[in-house]
């Protein structure tokens, strides 16, 4: 890497850049929610010995013995030396050669990881039809379900770095063995005696055994699943663990498949300002297919694209908790975690090779639709179509069709704004959808994702899916990514330069073997182009980087686009960000002062108001204002009054 240019030419008035800038170090550890799971609360560690519910759980206090209820979304992690801290990289700082090791290795252990029922003996069969050591598989294992990440998976760098464990290889491989053939097995050693067992190993091969602590963390690292199935506990492993068996094709447990597809609502917006129409917002919607609940949605008037993707995908993964205060819907929605399957159709936006490598990341398998076969997605289609003959019932409606809609003047009658069709959006999918019957399932999708999760005396539950530990590195890894070298000039996307001083020791950096000019990552939220996300691959964090004009404001892609075309209009090829800023206002004054008589121009405004609201399913609070100001309301409107006493006429969370 070369050293920084003393010339740059770029001044930034900052004195504390690392307090204005903070680093974001991406963790995608997960909280493990199974019984005899370990798990923290402040600063106390607590091992899980009852889930009571969605949202609290039994744990007792490994120092004091005693038992204590626990809230699950209070619970973390439990501190550990960062062992396996190599994989908490941006996906694509991640060599081909290492991911493709990772990804033979994911494949070695995942008949494992997905049934794990056998053993001992199933280890064996499958150490032999891949021709790796058992011992091995139970160390990837190990290393996988730490964080459940693939990434977990890629070979370490040789050396010892600080925060790792000073365990040798021949050590590493010792442990592993005794607690493959020894700890884990239906004789059911004591940690005492396995800790002998690796000493006297150890003393026989002529190595340094590892410390009685060192091994009693390893032995607690193991999943209670492993240990209860390795131990002989087969009958009430599989009662506790083992999917129930469904009608869907693989989708026989609660996140097995996950089906995502885009639709324009059948409705027509005003905006907020003067109450008129702006059209029809598209929803991109999830649904977990042997349940049938909703697992995640994203509302915008942008196409369907891969921001979208990344917001829903988000959205589905994250606990829901503040995303119903943001909304003010008094209800639950007890639905997180990663899918096993996701399944869509073969939009562009879905068959990028940043959003396939970001499946790959999480190992989840991405199923695509077989083409001109959609009843290959009909779970999500009929769910789409009930939210859209709910949507019907509203002031607004387009319907399904012409003949529907004949007679009826949608835009004259419309008068629900995006905040407020939200809000009535999640009311309608937590208090009414989740809790009607469904005529598939016989029972509501609640009642059939409870029975999924917890099992009752017919069927067995899979279990509470862990949670993740930091909720802004799901959406990161997800957003769109870009490569770019650092120039003098700082770094250049889409015609747009970008420049914070986390970059200066980056300026003309080259690959380490002195070849081409080094490749970084960026990541970016089309809402906002204004700052990008930029992965420092030697401190591995990230950090913000705006504009190297200040004076432009917040812009989305969209709108840029905008800009880009009309200067393309007036021949301006080659344009600097002067040229953005006087076109950029142009059209905003444009829309200032047409947009209470066109429909056009009101939609463009509202999309620029949603985006500066920046609200994301990783941080829905993060930008919600102490006082929410008053703005008109709408008409009183049955619809809208007869779903739920919860439904309220908001404005903008901005």
């Amino acid at each position: 890497m070369t050293k920084p240019n003393c010339g740059y030419p770029i001044v930034l008035d900052i004195d504390n850049a690392a307090l204005l800038n903070p680093a974001l170090e991406p963790q995608r550890q997960r909280v493990s929610l199974e019984i005899g799971a370990y798990v923290q609360q402040g600063d106390t560690v607590y091992q899980i010995t009852e889930l009571l519910d969605f949202e609290s759980a039994i744990g007792i206090d490994v120092k004091t013995n005693r038992s204590t209820a626990l809230r699950l979304a209070e619970l973390t992690s439990v501190a550990t030396n960062r062992q396996y801290s190599d994989h908490n990289v941006d996906l694509t700082e991640i060599a081909d050669e290492d991911w493709q090791i990772a990804e033979r290795r994911f494949a070695a252990i995942k008949p494992l990881l997905d049934n794990f029922s056998g053993g001992r003996e199933a280890v064996e069969q499958r150490a032999a039809e891949t021709g790796v050591n058992a011992g091995t598989l139970y160390r990837w294992m190990q290393r996988y379900r730490a964080y459940e990440v693939v990434s977990a998976l890629i070979p370490r760098k040789r050396g010892w770095k600080e925060g790792k464990g000073r365990i040798s290889a021949q050590a590493e491989e010792i442990v592993s063995q005794v607690l493959a053939d020894f700890y884990l097995t239906d004789q059911r050693n004591t940690a005492r005696k396995t800790i002998l067992e690796i000493q006297r190993r150890s003393l026989e091969r002529g190595i340094e055994a590892p410390g009685a602590s060192a091994i009693r963390a390893r032995i607690a690292s193991l999943s209670e699943r492993d240990r209860m199935r390795a131990r002989g506990y087969k009958e009430e492993a599989k009662n506790r663990f083992r999917p129930a068996a469904g009608r869907f094709p693989n989708a026989d447990f609660p996140l097995a498949v996950v089906q995502i597809d885009h639709t324009p609502a059948d409705i027509i917006l005003v905006d907020d300002l003067y109450r008129k129409p702006i059209g029809r917002p598209w929803i991109t919607l999830a649904i977990d297919v042997h349940s049938r609940m909703v697992t995640g949605y994203y509302l915008s008037f942008d196409a369907p694209s891969e921001n979208s993707v990344a917001m829903c995908v988000a959205h589905s993964v994250l606990p829901k908790e503040d995303w119903l205060t943001l909304h003010g819907v008094d209800a639950q929605w007890p639905v997180w975690g990663v899918p096993k399957t996701i399944h869509v159709d073969n939009g562009a936006d879905f068959r990028s090779n940043n959003f396939q490598r970001s499946c790959q990341m999480y190992g989840i398998h991405l199923e695509f639709r077989p083409v001109k076969q959609p009843n290959y997605g009909g779970t999500i289609e009929r769910l789409l179509g009930t939210l859209l003959r709910e949507i019907h019932a509203l002031p607004g409606t387009t319907f399904s069709s012409p003949k529907e809609r004949a007679g009826y003047d949608a835009e004259k009658r419309a008068a629900i704004t995006k905040s407020e069709f939200e809000v009535w959006l999640v009311t309608l999918i937590c208090k009414v959808y989740h809790k009607r019957k469904h005529s598939s399932l016989m029972m509501a999708p609640i009642k059939k994702w409870e029975i999924g999760i917890f099992g009752n005396a017919a069927t067995p539950g899979v279990g509470l899916p862990s949670r993740p530990t930091d909720r802004h590195t799901i959406l990161l890894d997800f957003l769109p990514a870009f490569r770019r070298t650092v120039q003098t000039v700082g770094v250049t996307i889409d015609g747009m330069r970008y420049y914070a001083e986390s970059l200066r020791p980056w300026i003309n950096a080259v690959e380490k073997d002195g070849g081409k000019k080094r490749q970084l990552t960026f990541r970016r939220d089309s809402r906002d182009i204004s700052t990008l996300w930029f992965f420092d691959p030697e401190i591995k964090q990230y950090f913000k980087i705006p504009f190297t004009d200040q004076a432009l404001p917040p812009i989305s892609i969209w709108e840029y686009r905008q800009v880009r075309e009309k200067l393309r209009q007036e021949g301006i090829i080659s344009v600097d960000h002067h040229q953005i800023l006087r076109v950029l206002t142009e059209l905003r004054e444009m829309v200032e002062e047409s947009k209470e008589k066109t429909k056009r121009a009101r939609r463009e405004a509202q999309k620029r108001k949603d985006h500066a609201n920046k609200v994301s399913p990783d941080a829905p609070l993060a930008h919600v204002p102490v006082s929410k100001a008053t703005i008109p309301q709408p008409p009183a409107n049955a619809a809208l009054a007869g779903l739920s006493d919860d439904i309220v006429p908001y404005g903008d969370i901005a």
